[in-house]
């Protein structure tokens, strides 16, 4: 089965270059070929997990996310967050969202609270 650590870059892009043929043809599951791929996986996603951390999106980012993928619109955001305005001056970043609009955006539309209470860095 040939398996190593993923301990370096190298080693990392060997094992991407060496599963990326695998995704269009993904072995049965359970099988010597699926058990490998399963295990590679396994450790390219760890080496990922700790060399490559992947940040929390802003708090409009993750509301413009979830209008792109859920095909809402500007007014579908007044109910949790206020006037049509105040929704234009969210999204434009010229005020931030209070705790009341944080939590009606998670209820409403199952936004990760965590990415509506990341605090905004102003350049």
């Amino acid at each position: 089965m040939n398996i190593r650590p993923i301990r370096t870059d190298q080693d990392y892009q060997e094992a991407l270059k060496d599963v990326s043929t695998l995704f269009d043809n993904e072995p049965e599951p359970g099988t010597p070929e699926g058990d490998r791929f399963e295990v590679m996986i396994t450790l390219i996603e760890a080496y990922e997990s700790k060399h490559y951390v992947v940040d929390l999106p802003t708090p409009v980012d993750a509301i413009k996310f979830r209008m792109e993928q859920s095909g809402l619109s500007v007014s579908d955001l007044v109910p949790a967050i206020g006037r049509l305005n105040r929704v234009y001056e969210i999204l434009s970043g010229k005020r931030t969202l209070t705790l009341p609009m944080i939590w009606k955006l998670h209820d409403m539309f199952g936004i990760p609270a965590q990415s509506l209470i990341k605090p905004v860095k102003h350049a």
